[in-house]
Formats: structure tokens, sequence, C-alpha cells
């Protein structure tokens, strides 16, 4: 296998990406950028990716830009079988599920809040629609806690769901979305935040 490289952002979702490779010790490489970086709107990084962000993953001759696919082409092709169960074990279910989740459900409020406090002109702002988006929020987490009544990880032992789902949950924790009352995902969290892998990523 040749040297993996990822291109990334802090505070981005390459960090999702980082955290699977140093799940994995795989080796990689950054190609590291500032978020919304002028380089990354450049006609030379839109043929890496053609929205101009991150993450890009290139491996050889493959190159994938968007996260969830990276996830599943990571733990597919160099996973070894790890961080994912097998189809016929009763957790892979829940692992597919818990996998698409966090794209599905708990982002796109999360996008919309970040629109309405962060990237919109103050004039174009909208609080309004923000608390609507972080009400939203809030509503997706309370499945995830369900979903981990009983159980340490959302399907099984620990695995890529989890990466997905459960840096979706951190980011909306970040931003003050309130999981005081939810004692399952408050405790999740902090399993995942004291992983060393977390940790490598999340300061990089």
């Amino acid at each position: 296998m040749g040297l993996l490289t990822l291109h990334f952002a802090p505070n981005s979702r390459a960090v999702r990406a980082v955290w699977l490779l140093e799940e994995l010790g795989l080796n990689y490489q950054l190609e590291r950028y500032a978020l919304g970086a002028p380089e990354m709107r450049s006609p030379e990084f839109r043929k890496i990716h053609p929205m101009g962000r991150v993450p890009v993953l290139e491996d050889g001759d493959v190159r994938l830009f968007e996260s969830g696919a990276i996830m599943e082409y990571l733990i597919t092709r160099h996973g070894q079988g790890r961080l994912r169960p097998a189809e016929d074990d009763v957790n892979y279910p829940a692992y597919l599920q818990w996998l698409h989740y966090s794209e599905g459900m708990i982002m796109p409020p999360i996008n919309s809040y970040m629109v309405e406090t962060f990237f919109l002109p103050p004039e174009r702002q909208s609080e309004v629609h923000a608390k609507r988006a972080k009400k939203l929020m809030g509503q997706m987490l309370v499945a995830v806690d369900a979903g981990l009544a009983g159980q340490v990880y959302l399907a099984g032992d620990f695995s890529a769901a989890d990466i997905m789902t459960g840096s979706a949950v951190l980011s909306a924790q970040q931003i003050g979305v309130d999981i005081s009352e939810l004692g399952d995902l408050q405790a999740y969290c902090a399993r995942l935040q004291a992983r060393p892998a977390y940790q490598k990523a999340s300061n990089t």
C-alpha cells in the first residue's frame, strides 16, 4: 500500500477521516488548508474537489471527496475487517444505520445553524432560522441517545459508525446543543473524547 494523502482543514469533516486513519493505524500524509482558504477555490484545487472543499482522500489512482465514502473505502480496502461488523453479524444493520445517520439527520441542521451564525454576514443572518436548526439538532440527538440504551457503542464494538455519528454529536455539543438530560449520550461523548485517535484528530 502506498502512502495515503488526505486534503484536510481543521473544524471540517476531514477531522473524522483523520480519526479513522488513526484508529486503523494507517500511514498517511496531510495536505493542510485553512477552512475556506482562497486556494481551495482555485482551478487547481477544483480539479481535486469540484466544490473546493475537504476532505479529499488520494490513494494511488483513487480519489474520493465525500467523507462517508472515504470512511467506507478505508474500512473496506484498508481496514482488514476492523471497525465494522461482518455482514452476517447481528449488529450490521445498526452499523449501516448509524454510519449514515450523521449526514442524513444531524449534519443538515448543523450546516443550517453554521450558515446563520457564522458564514452569512450579520445583516443576512436569521435568529429564527438559527434557533429552529438548533432545536432540530436536539431532536436528532434524542434518537442517538435512545440507540445507546444499554450499549457502550452504537453497533456492538466501537466502529466507523461511531466516528461518523459520534463526530456529528460532538459537533452539535460544541455549538451549544444541551444534552444534559440525555445521560447515555453524555457518557458516550465522554468515551469518544477519551480515545487517543479522537484526541489526535481533533488537535491536528
